[in-house]
């Protein structure tokens, strides 16, 4: 990924600079936005995050969406019902089951902030604004030889993260009136 992200944003030869500074003239100087601080943190989260998970989703949603009875839809359409009501009242329906597993399945690793991806497109400028839980653990416990004291920060970390996953499979049963897990 980090690799894709480089040829896309690098200031030399990156796609985005090329494009908008040399051939639209849209920005008067590259920017880097592999190491600039001011954006990394949403160049990180918005982009490259979302970037990375809306192909699963986008799969997992249309099984859902293709697992809806299509004569549901059939009737709606002869009862006169448009494109959003057809939306709002089977489609959204349909894939709700599948909306709260995700939702369960997402809330156990909501602590968990990928480190692969902070860890390698962190710099030295960028590392006040990248840093986060898991690279902390790693710095802790692997650079700073403090291992019994990343130890209990990440299990303090899987303790929340199980607290986070009870509540949220509680809300589940509430609104889809089965337990999940």
């Amino acid at each position: 990924m980090f690799s894709i992200a480089a040829t896309f944003f690098s200031v030399e030869d990156g796609l985005i600079n090329q494009v908008f500074f040399d051939k639209l003239g849209w920005l008067s100087v590259p920017t880097n936005f592999l190491a600039n601080a001011d954006i990394a943190k949403v160049f990180q989260t918005f982009f490259l995050s979302v970037w990375k998970n809306c192909g699963w989703s986008a799969i997992i949603y249309l099984a859902a969406i293709t697992g809806i009875d299509q004569s549901l839809y059939e009737a709606a359409k002869v009862d006169g019902a448009g494109r959003i009501k057809r939306i709002i009242y089977i489609t959204i329906p349909g894939i709700m089951p599948t909306f709260i597993v995700l939702l369960v399945l997402g809330a156990a690793n909501i602590l968990n902030t990928g480190f692969d991806q902070y860890y390698v497109f962190t710099n030295a400028v960028t590392l006040p604004v990248l840093d986060n839980l898991d690279t902390y653990i790693y710095r802790t416990g692997i650079q700073n030889l403090n291992f019994s004291y990343a130890t209990a920060v990440g299990m303090s970390r899987s303790i929340v993260s199980v607290l986070l996953l009870t509540v949220i499979n509680r809300v589940a049963y509430h609104v889809n009136g089965a337990k999940i897990i």
